[in-house]
């Protein structure tokens, strides 16, 4: 048999209140603390048979929801109810059960409650809004809440903050792809997607764009595969309000794999830099005759020719020669021989330079020819401060300036290694270049012609590339 609810209907001219009564739990901690939902249930049952005339009562139970914020689902039906006429009284056990934000409460009190011609109470702190002093206090109270929750952000925070300089994941969601959250342990573990991060720094070193690589890999979209290629949590780094720490958990790629992924990132990037062409030679080929430049002219509907800035004259500051007798070339037939010549590369064709290994034992020499002048200059240095003697003080500046000098040369050993680097890295590019052509769009295909090519000469039709290494 159903429940029914008695009301005692009210004597003529005898006043109804109607009180919602408000609880909110937002942990079990809470519970464990008094703050269950059946003693501020019966706390505010009791109180509401204080009021004078008819009382009629009804909960608003929030279970499991944080008073940071007015987005629960009973506290929206109170606000909706007060604001239709239904309820004359709103009462809570403690102030912080309404809110712990300081804004949300005086929203509450300011703009919902007191137009309405409600009557806040909190028994807890034995007040209500129907008194002047009951609101001076609410606006007291409701600081007092809005400090302990900033203190809470606090203390989690700095908790976070010691568990990631320690090596631990801080918690909080937002585990990377690629990786569980072991929460005994507090690491990151790889899972069953990490072969998949893998895929993404192998094909994407081999040439294809990433917007190929999530549709081979099935990923949902190309900024997915371009989180996973520039997530240093990929190396065992842990990345927290903008500085790095080294984590506990298992990279799954190694930082070579890494470096050179971003190098070739930044190798992309620089397209941007280039002008805004659809040619694919542009800027790298020239005349063999005059040693002008050549560029791209429409010739008709057939298509574009190459043709010598000699003999174009529409710049003349880049004319060589007004004589010139190198003819026209069609450009498609300059872009199918590099082509050609691209796809022709092998491993046996593409042997490594020395120049790494050359400017490497160059640096190291640099690097203890200016060890040995520092060692020196702190001990005259040092005779100086004895003696202060001239000749000392000449021998102090003559060193210096080698250190200087010293300084120079490793700056521009520094610069030839970045270039040994890269130079290696498009040749391995060209391996795959063949499988890789197809996907790639026209700014990709002339990025790596550019990082490639140094130069392109013709000849009366004679076509001779020149390679960057």
């Amino acid at each position: 048999m159903a429940k029914s609810k008695m009301r005692r209907i009210p004597a003529e001219g005898e006043s109804i209140v109607r009180a919602a009564l408000y609880i909110r739990v937002s942990t079990d901690r809470q519970a464990e603390e008094g703050y269950s939902i059946e003693v501020q249930k019966e706390r505010l049952l009791a109180y509401s048979k204080t009021f004078d005339g008819v009382v009629q009562t009804e909960l608003y139970i929030d279970d499991g929801f944080s008073g940071a914020t007015l987005e629960r689902p009973a506290m929206q039906r109170l606000v909706g109810d007060v604001r239709s006429g239904a309820v004359t009284h709103v009462c809570v056990y403690k102030l912080d059960r309404l809110s712990r934000s300081q804004k949300d409460t005086l929203f509450l009190i300011e703009d919902v409650f007191l137009p309405n011609n409600i009557a806040f109470i909190s028994i807890q702190e034995s007040f209500n809004t129907a008194t002047a002093f009951g609101r001076a206090v609410v606006g007291i109270l409701s600081v007092f809440a809005q400090l302990e929750r900033e203190n809470i952000y606090e203390r989690t925070r700095s908790g976070m903050q010691k568990r990631v300089e320690a090596g631990y994941w801080p918690g909080g969601g937002g585990v990377p792809f690629g990786y569980d959250y072991d929460p005994e342990r507090g690491i990151l573990v790889p899972n069953g997607d990490a072969e998949t991060v893998r895929q993404v720094y192998e094909l994407y070193l081999r040439g294809f764009s990433l917007q190929t690589i999530a549709n081979m890999l099935g990923l949902k979209y190309e900024k997915l595969a371009s989180q996973i290629l520039t997530r240093k949590t990929n190396i065992g780094i842990i990345e927290y309000n903008g500085v790095e720490y080294r984590g506990r958990h298992e990279p799954i790629v190694s930082p070579e794999t890494y470096e050179r992924a971003m190098m070739l990132r930044q190798q992309r990037s620089e397209k941007r830099l280039m002008p805004e062409t659809r040619h694919l030679l542009s800027g790298l080929v020239w005349c063999g005759v005059c040693g002008a430049k050549m560029r791209y002219q429409k010739w008709g509907k057939a298509g574009c020719k190459l043709v010598c800035y000699s003999r174009q004259m529409s710049k003349p500051y880049l004319v060589r020669d007004p004589n010139c007798d190198n003819e026209p070339i069609w450009a498609e037939d300059v872009e199918n021989a590099v082509i050609s010549d691209l796809f022709s590369f092998t491993p046996d064709k593409i042997e490594a330079s020395d120049a790494e290994g050359s400017a490497l034992s160059v640096r190291e020499l640099l690097e203890k020819k200016r060890a040995d002048a520092e060692v020196k200059l702190r001990r005259l240095y040092g005779l100086f401060a004895e003696s202060g003697n001239d000749v000392l003080r000449e021998s102090i500046k003559e060193l210096s300036d080698e250190i200087g000098s010293l300084d120079g040369k490793l700056r521009e050993e520094t610069e030839r290694g970045k270039w040994s680097k890269s130079a290696g890295r498009a040749k391995e590019r060209l391996l795959n270049v063949r499988d890789t052509w197809p996907y790639m769009d026209e700014h990709e295909r002339r990025n790596l012609v550019c990082s490639v090519i140094e130069r392109i000469t013709v000849t009366h039709s004679q076509v001779r590339i020149e390679y960057k290494f």
